[in-house]
């Protein structure tokens, strides 16, 4: 037959053979929209469709990842995303990489940006690649700012205080949702050490911040009709303790007391499973032995 292929032709046409139609990559997002320097999580899932058992996680380089611009230039990147973790993906079977990849991409310009992930198989000196996943930076309207100082660790003596600032800023989410974000930098703002989404605002209510003598922030705002959320952030970006108010008899305010201490007065709280520390958990009423 004048038309058939040589087997040395079919040799050399198989590794020209798309993995996508075997393995599968996508890139899943909670959100579609984060302020510069916020979290990046981003899950990748693997789907295995080729009849074998895969080995994957065992180098450094099995999954990596690419940010691009809508203008076209591909985002400098600072290092590889850590993703080490050996695992065996079976026929037929889906696996889920979760990866931080905003401390890797110099995500600092607001606008419209896509990531890919690829998946390296060595045993078949191939990789599959997964659709551009878009998501926007936006910016976000300054409500108010403060400096302060870190307290020093315990035992340290005669040094100047590192001075950091805590920025609240309101973004309208999906032009749908106002947010409330906290921006943590240095003093001249060149360092993003974290940006955290604190959560939903209820209209154009203004937030109540005070800074204790700790150099803890205590934020209390409203987050629906009649209820407020309080949060605390101490000066590492961490919240150390969330709690949800509601708006019974008075409105929930900040009160300093005279040990400089801040605390909620008026309203009443409520116990939600977002708190912070999570509330201990409802076990049944003893009930009466039978007899």
């Amino acid at each position: 037959m004048k038309n058939s292929i040589p087997a040395l032709g079919l040799l050399l046409l198989a590794p020209l053979i798309p993995l996508s139609a075997q393995v599968k990559v996508e890139v899943v997002l909670d959100q579609e929209q984060f302020l510069a320097g916020e979290s990046l999580p981003a899950a990748v899932k693997i789907r295995n469709r080729s009849g074998q058992t895969l080995r994957m996680g065992r180098e450094a380089d099995w999954l990596t990842f690419s940010v691009e611009s809508r203008d076209g230039f591909v985002v400098a990147k600072s290092g590889e995303a850590p993703v080490v973790g050996e695992f065996t993906l079976g026929s037929s079977q889906v696996a889920t990489k979760q990866v931080e990849l905003a401390p890797y991409f110099a995500l600092t310009r607001p606008g419209r940006y896509s990531i890919i992930a690829t998946v390296r198989i060595r045993e078949w000196d191939g990789q599959a690649t997964s659709e551009p996943k878009s998501f926007d930076i936006i910016n976000g309207a300054t409500l108010w700012t403060r400096d302060f100082g870190v307290p020093p660790p315990a035992g340290a003596t005669n040094q100047p205080p590192e001075i950091r600032r805590y920025t609240l800023q309101q973004a309208n989410y999906l032009r749908k949702q106002l947010r409330l974000y906290l921006r943590l930098t240095d003093e001249s703002e060149s360092r993003i050490i974290k940006v955290l989404s604190i959560g939903p605002m209820f209209g154009f209510s203004q937030p109540e911040p005070r800074v204790d003598q700790r150099s803890q922030l205590h934020l209390l705002y409203q987050n629906g009709a009649r209820t407020f959320s309080y949060t605390v952030v101490n000066p590492d970006g961490e919240i150390v303790l969330r709690q949800t108010h509601e708006y019974i008899g008075s409105r929930p305010r900040l009160q300093t007391g005279d040990d400089g201490n801040i605390s909620v007065v008026g309203g009443l709280r409520r116990e939600t499973s977002d708190d912070l520390p999570r509330p201990p958990k409802k076990t049944d009423e003893a009930k009466p032995a039978k007899p």
